[in-house]
């Protein structure tokens, strides 16, 4: 069935595109919510009229997301994580991760348009991601994970005597909570 968009349809195409898609398609989803009108003579001269409104918007949306790929492509972000010593981190820098930090520098962008290779970043180093824009545009992001080293967060030798020290007092908190419950 050939369809007109009546607006733009994220797996399907764009306002004003004409589409051939499945009947039960058109029927139960892209009708009753009005994405779409049947093709024919009707719809046609509807869309032709508004034809220069709808490519305006699309040229609107195409210079809005080449100023957006240039200002994400001049910045350089720079996250702060714990770590251990050989730079692997203790979390992973994720594509929420990345939104909360482009936030803070006052871009609003969908988590699913960000695409970071191998989907999470697991060590310290320099990275680069790309964020999708409108149509076939994207931004190439650079992002520098820095390591913060804790002290808690490290593993401490814990001598023989300490073990055993800590041994009885967890036996002497079950012993306790024992005799509270009798």
């Amino acid at each position: 069935m050939k369809v007109i968009l009546n607006v733009d349809v994220k797996s399907l195409g764009e306002e004003g595109d004409v589409k051939n898609v499945a009947n039960g398609y058109y029927r139960n989803f892209l009708g009753p919510r009005n994405l779409a009108v049947p093709y024919n003579d009707a719809t046609i001269a509807v869309f032709e009229s508004r034809k220069a409104e709808i490519e305006a918007r699309k040229e609107q949306k195409r210079s809005a997301s080449a100023g957006l790929k240039e200002k994400l492509e001049a910045l350089n972000l720079e996250i702060v994580m714990p770590c251990g010593k050989n730079g692997k981190l203790f979390g992973a820098v994720t594509t929420q991760v990345v939104v909360d930090l482009l936030s803070k520098q006052g871009f609003e962008i969908e988590r699913k348009r960000i695409d970071i290779p191998g989907l999470t970043i697991k060590s310290v180093g320099n990275y680069h991601f790309a964020v999708k824009l409108y149509e076939a545009q994207s931004a190439e992001i650079k992002i520098a994970v820095k390591g913060q080293e804790d002290k808690e967060n490290e593993p401490k030798e814990v001598s023989k005597k300490e073990r055993k020290e800590r041994k009885t007092e967890s036996a002497e908190t079950v012993d306790s909570v024992k005799n509270t419950a009798e």
